[in-house]
């Protein structure tokens, strides 16, 4: 078998999707995002009109709820719960193309589930405010909007690359905060600016349950732009070793 056709079979992994196995890694991702978007939106709401949720409260919200779903589900799905990361992997050559299509559609549909459950468990009058979707300040442009997503889920795939290198033995261990830390400093900074997605399944959940699409397409498009980015940037200059590795595929 050439190393070119080698390389394309391992980018469009119809073998590994077909596993047995997949199925509890595709459960893995719905059960994550499904938990991620019900307890972060939670910390969204406003429960006291003159004392809305800080900044910091949220932030620390998502970094943490970040944190211990990879420690669960690290190891069985890799946790990605996230669109962005999984295309992200997918132009590093850590994740197949048929898996990045699975996994995102499992994201999406476990964020709108998580939204639904948090509306079902909020009183009526908690829900007519919202239900944490993400949204522009006022006096930010649709394009400053894209910028900003751009640069905090940059900084989120760059260290989810960093921190899942098989080659990097400075960090086991640390994977979960690490990226839990990167999702509260990136929420600290762009709270006010975006809400802070870095994640399409998360901003579509309430947008979907909320029926309200205003503005969603630059959680996507920012998103993935960012994560991209980065996956380029640490496949091409930032891997701790050059060699090729298991998961990478090479034309």
């Amino acid at each position: 078998m050439s190393k070119s056709w080698k390389g394309m079979k391992e980018f469009v992994g119809l073998e590994e999707v077909t596993k047995l196995d997949f199925l509890v890694m595709l459960f893995a991702e719905i059960l994550g995002t499904f938990l991620l978007v019900l307890l972060g939106c939670a910390s969204c709401i406003s429960w006291i009109s003159t004392s809305p949720p800080t900044v910091l409260h949220i932030a620390f919200t998502f970094g943490l709820a970040v944190t211990s779903l990879v420690q669960v589900l690290g190891p069985i799905s890799g946790c990605h719960i996230n669109p962005a990361v999984s295309v992200g992997l997918l132009v590093s050559g850590n994740c197949s193309f048929l898996k990045t299509i699975c996994y995102t559609v499992c994201q999406c549909c476990g964020a709108i589930a998580g939204s639904v459950v948090l509306k079902l468990l909020l009183p009526k009058t908690q829900v007519a405010h919202g239900l944490g979707a993400t949204a522009l300040h006022r006096e930010v442009t649709e394009a400053q909007g894209v910028g900003v997503e751009i640069i905090i889920t940059f900084l989120l795939v760059l260290v989810v690359h960093a921190v899942t290198d098989p080659k990097r033995t400075d960090v086991k261990g640390w994977a979960p905060l690490a990226i839990g830390l990167a999702i509260a400093v990136a929420h600290m900074a762009a709270v006010p600016i975006t809400g802070s997605s870095m994640n399409p399944a998360r901003s579509l959940g309430p947008a979907v349950v909320d029926d309200k699409y205003k503005d969603l397409w630059i959680y996507w498009v920012g998103p993935l732009i960012g994560a991209a980015v980065a996956g380029g940037v640490y496949r091409m200059g930032l891997k701790a070793n050059k060699e090729d590795e298991e998961g990478s595929y090479d034309f």
